[in-house]
């Protein structure tokens, strides 16, 4: 019961993560020093002679060999980290704009230094492949419109896209609903318990990851140095996305449309604390390992 405890408080950490966009559930995973058990578990899942014990009945070896407590465990605590921080989350960017988004801001610029970091030995051939990964995101920034449609087919592609990159360390699933255009609708969707939006939103979460493990497994494997090259081009062609003064509608909507106060010396400030969590947690990751 001790070890159920403790892995959902490592979910509830995953959770928080996953709910701030910029810092990785996965890389939480990581220091927490429970992502292989994770991935491991999520491939479990698509073993079919792991189903055969389930059709014949043995309940007990199927559980198990699902890692089924463990899950359990994880989920719960990531579902009640989720549900707790939405309202407060939906708060901050209603009222506090532009110090919410200095520091994801300041977070994501964090992730993508840290991630260039862990990348050794570069090579001219490394170089291309991270500015194209950076044109991706400027392209997918620019490109993509400011609304985004509310249909059941989207939120259900946002829901599929987004759990496969909360998995992967250094990547952040609310990151990817921001690009998407939909973070804030989803956060209001937790914090009012629309069970319609989260559910379809949930059912996307599921078909992703039973259906991506094995194919994110199969590329971090085979192409572990050009794929993560990729990511961090891409989370860094995409701060465009969350520049603090990009969205003037919902600035003026806080009461801060005169340029005059833009609150940017508290932008600075918490782009700088955004900045410190983040080496923070690398830090703790690398006395970890």
């Amino acid at each position: 019961m001790t070890r159920h405890i403790i892995t959902g408080l490592k979910g509830f950490l995953m959770g928080a993560a996953n709910v701030v966009p910029g810092v990785s559930g996965g890389t939480i995973a990581l220091l927490t020093g429970i992502y292989s058990e994770i991935i491991d578990s999520i491939n479990s899942l698509m073993v079919p002679a792991t189903y055969k014990k389930l059709l014949h009945g043995n309940f007990r070896e199927f559980w198990k060999s699902i890692n089924g407590s463990f899950l359990t465990a994880l989920l719960i605590g990531v579902i009640l980290s989720i549900f707790s921080l939405a309202k407060l989350m939906e708060y901050v960017l209603a009222y506090y704009p532009i110090q919410t988004w200095g520091f994801f801001f300041g977070m994501i610029a964090a992730s993508a230094v840290v991630m260039l970091l862990d990348i050794k030995g570069w090579k001219a051939s490394d170089f291309i492949w991270t500015v194209i990964g950076a044109a991706l995101g400027v392209a997918v920034c620019t490109l993509s419109p400011t609304t985004t449609p509310d249909t059941a087919l989207f939120v259900f592609l946002c829901g599929a896209i987004a759990i496969c990159t909360m998995i992967l360390p250094g990547v952040s699933g609310s990151f990817v609903l921001l690009i998407l255009g939909k973070y804030e609708y989803i956060m209001s969707a937790v914090s009012a318990l629309d069970t319609k939006v989260l559910g379809v939103f949930g059912l996307g979460c599921i078909i992703g990851i039973l259906a991506f493990s094995k194919f994110l497994h199969w590329t971090l494997e085979r192409f572990e140095r050009q794929t993560m090259l990729i990511l961090v081009g891409f989370v860094i062609g995409s701060l465009i996305k969350v520049w603090p003064w990009a969205n003037l509608d919902a600035i003026a909507a806080a009461g801060t449309a005169d340029m005059s106060s833009l609150h940017i010396p508290g932008a600075i400030l918490w782009m700088v604390i955004g900045l410190a969590s983040v080496v923070l947690l690398q830090a703790l990751s690398v006395k970890k390992k």
